[in-house]
């Protein structure tokens, strides 16, 4: 495998190539007004900053989508485990956990609009949603594949449910619980831009779409840029989690490097 500073320089390498095609694209191959240009985003970002608007904006998003991720989260761990345990109660409800699961999360907003009004108790609520399902069912995977062999020895050695969950379960489930949780801060920053897009009057999701009404390309851009960083916050947060809970990891991610 590559090691962490030549595959460092390969990431370098390529976003500057990239941002070197987009600067000699724009106004050459395509018009501004559709992909403005690096330097004009960076300024935008610049006179944002400044001005304070962009960190004004940034903390609405960021507390829509850490509230809402924290509540989903929890809610989908907590539901996974039970159900993981229950399993006649799981085939009963499986239809219909994958019927919601499949249904596209945008056709919510409107009926949370409606439920919850346009406060921040709408956008953290859609944010939650979202989140469960994905932490949800990773959890209830987890749980599902843990050995059947090592729970019986359990049970007739007198082990307690606690037990069996604190000493089997959990660490078994707890890899596919930091994958739900990786796969859902995407989703948790989707569900905040989109509440605030539809239904608000500050958040990097309306600062979106307030610079795409005036046609203002390079705002739009700026706001992508906040909100890609963000997220690459957002999923080093739960990369570091997930090595504090998960040590053995990085031992064998290292070892693997090695060779």
């Amino acid at each position: 495998m590559m090691n962490e500073r030549k595959l460092l320089g390969w990431r370098i390498s390529l976003l500057l190539a990239f941002i070197a095609l987009w600067q000699f694209a724009s106004g050459r191959l395509v018009a501004p007004l559709f992909i403005s240009s690096p330097y004009d985003v960076t300024m935008k970002l610049w006179a944002l900053a400044v001005s304070g608007k962009l960190l004004f904006h940034a903390s609405y998003t960021a507390m829509h989508a850490l509230a809402g991720f924290a509540l989903g989260a929890l809610a989908g761990m907590a539901m996974g485990l039970a159900l993981g345990r229950m399993t006649r109660t799981a085939e009963v409800l499986d239809p219909f956990i994958m019927g919601f699961y499949s249904l596209p999360k945008i056709a919510l907003a409107p009926l949370f609009i409606l439920w919850f009004g346009v406060g921040t108790q709408m956008k953290v609520l859609f944010v939650a949603v979202i989140v469960f399902l994905l932490v949800f069912l990773n959890t209830y995977a987890g749980v599902r594949s843990v050995s059947r062999e090592q729970i019986a020895i359990l049970r007739l050695m007198r082990a307690s449910e606690a037990q069996i969950l604190g000493k089997v379960v959990l660490p078994s489930a707890v890899t596919w619980v930091f994958t739900g949780l990786r796969l859902s801060v995407p989703y948790a920053l989707i569900g905040a831009i989109m509440g605030e897009m539809m239904a608000s009057n500050r958040g990097l999701g309306y600062l979106m779409a307030d610079a795409s009404a005036q046609f203002d390309t390079a705002g739009a851009f700026a706001g992508l840029v906040a909100i890609i960083v963000m997220a690459v916050l957002l999923n080093w947060a739960v990369r570091v989690a997930e090595r504090k809970a998960l040590p053995w990891r990085e031992a064998e991610a290292a070892r693997e490097l090695s060779f």
